[in-house]
């Protein structure tokens, strides 16, 4: 019996004694924390004392969430060029918007802000988008001809046919008393046409239901990821993926890539077939998932499978949901400027009569429409901002420096609505890209600039073009007063509540 006692005693206080070490471990970590905040932060302070911002709270930031918008116009009539956004206590951003700080930075090879950018891997994995380097840089030349402009000319019919199709979906309902939320179905359609486009699908995505388990799986992966990149909270992978939200992205990402996979799966199959193979390699160019997998890099290698994943889901993603952000807003904008809206209509008409077929060549006949679209993308760029991981320090041209590591964001949307820039920059005003008008060459930056631009960029104008002139060929667009879209930041610009828009049948 006393040897069961002592046993119990010595087995008692061997677990006392282990709770003791992880309490002291534990302690040391949180003590080890806290000094590295503190070191961390009063860094920061003392780097960026030159870069003012509003006040923010010691540990969490400027806590902005959905009025980070309101919050940048804000900074932009207060602060000249440039200021200092608290992620939380020791992590912040210098956010430029001013046009010569941007050019400065957009002229150089900083990185991708990899603190950042990581966090959308998981989901559009390491291509175009978030690769840097000399391995950008192979990738970006070898994707390069897929944007030639012989591949794009046969694109624009693709593009009208799915237009068409939405179209005609809009046709059948009573969009006039019952407002539509118009963004649904846009991303529906620039899915449809980039399926068709540039990884050769046979049918319309459209018609299929199947494919909203996509955008919707995209639509949530917009804002988990943009929340992420916000929260110092979520920056360590284990507590994420324990967090509901964790979990939510995880299960959004296995589902857009069940359909990139299912892309990649059905055109390998469609190429074991030697007439299509035959016809595939005849072809003078070849469209953008041929590439992908007739690709070879310097050594003779084809592509991996996960690089060959990550550029489909990179290009599925950004030729869909940015040129849909793109559209939708263009279409407000249209139907809350109705003179606009009409000399844009009549401009279509006298090029394409009552038709409903456009070609490449009708694209550069559309200069008021396109001055329209120009301004609708200033005011509602698609993606809100970029950012860089300075991998030297730079000085700006009032004299204030960065050094090495610092992170800066590019603001399109400051950029965009800087007054030193763009005179009543609230105010749809198309007149500012009259052919005649001049500007800062870093001042409208949709497609961001530099070597990094957006490689699809005539792509997505095209889209635009095509989708605009037929809708006002068949619809007047007014607003729904009752619903006003407020701009939202996410990954790629969107409204909090939906863009709900009056569709009037002209025919």
């Amino acid at each position: 019996m006393g040897f069961s006692v002592f046993s119990f005693t010595r087995n008692l206080g061997g677990v006392s004694g282990f709770f003791q070490v992880v309490f002291v471990v534990s302690l040391f970590l949180v003590l080890f924390k806290a000094v590295q905040f503190y070191l961390r932060r009063q860094w920061l302070l003392k780097t960026l004392q030159k870069f003012p911002s509003t006040p923010s709270h010691w540990l969490w930031g400027h806590q902005l969430k959905d009025k980070e918008l309101e919050q940048i116009l804000i900074w932009v009539e207060e602060f000249p060029s440039a200021c200092l956004h608290w992620l939380s206590g020791s992590k912040a951003r210098v956010v430029l918007y001013d046009a010569d700080y941007v050019k400065m930075i957009l002229g150089r090879s900083d990185p991708k802000a990899p603190s950042i950018y990581r966090l959308a891997a998981p989901w559009i994995g390491y291509g175009l988008l978030l690769l840097n380097g000399k391995k950008w840089f192979q990738h970006r030349r070898m994707l390069t001809p897929a944007f030639h402009y012989d591949i794009l000319k046969p694109y624009v019919r693709i593009m009208a046919d799915s237009v068409n199709t939405m179209l005609d979906r809009w046709e059948k309902l009573d969009g006039e008393n019952c407002p539509l939320e118009i963004f649904h179905y846009i991303s529906s359609m620039t899915l449809d046409t980039v399926m068709k486009c540039a990884f050769s699908h046979q049918g319309s995505v459209q018609l299929d239901e199947n494919s909203r388990s996509y955008t919707k799986a995209v639509e949530d992966l917009n804002s988990l990821v943009f929340f992420r990149m916000r929260s110092a909270f979520y920056e360590n992978n284990t507590i994420y993926k324990m967090s509901s939200d964790g979990r939510c992205f995880y299960r959004a990402c296995q589902l857009a890539h069940e359909h990139t996979d299912g892309v990649i799966k059905m055109r390998k199959a469609q190429l074991q077939n030697e007439e299509e193979l035959e016809r595939v390699k005849k072809k003078r160019r070849l469209d953008f998932l041929d590439i992908l997998l007739f690709a070879k890099m310097e050594d003779g290698s084809s592509l991996s499978d996960e690089d060959l994943r990550a550029e489909v889901d990179t290009f599925m993603f950004e030729g869909h949901d940015t040129t849909a952000s793109g559209i939708s807003w263009i279409f407000y904008a249209l139907a809350t400027h109705p003179e606009y809206q009409q000399r844009c209509r009549e401009e279509v008409q006298s090029i394409l009569g009552d038709g409903t077929s456009v070609t490449w060549d009708h694209l550069d006949q559309m200069p008021y429409t396109t001055m329209c679209i120009k301004e609708a993308l200033r005011l509602y760029p698609p993606v809100p901002n970029v950012s860089r991981e300075l991998n030297t320090p730079i000085t700006f041209p009032d004299g204030r420096s960065l050094p090495k590591g610092i992170t800066v964001a590019i603001s399109i949307y400051g950029l965009h609505h800087n007054p030193s820039l763009w005179p009543n920059p609230q105010v749809f005003d198309p007149s500012r890209f009259a052919p005649d008008s001049s500007r800062h060459s870093h001042a409208f930056l949709p497609f961001s600039g530099g070597a990094r631009n957006c490689i699809g960029k005539q792509f997505a104008m095209n889209e635009l073009k095509v989708a605009v002139a037929l809708t006002l060929l068949r619809f007047e667009l007014l607003p729904d007063p009752t619903r006003v879209p407020v701009p939202i930041p996410r990954v790629v610009l969107k409204s909090k509540d939906g863009i709900y828009l009056r569709l009037k049948k002209l025919r």
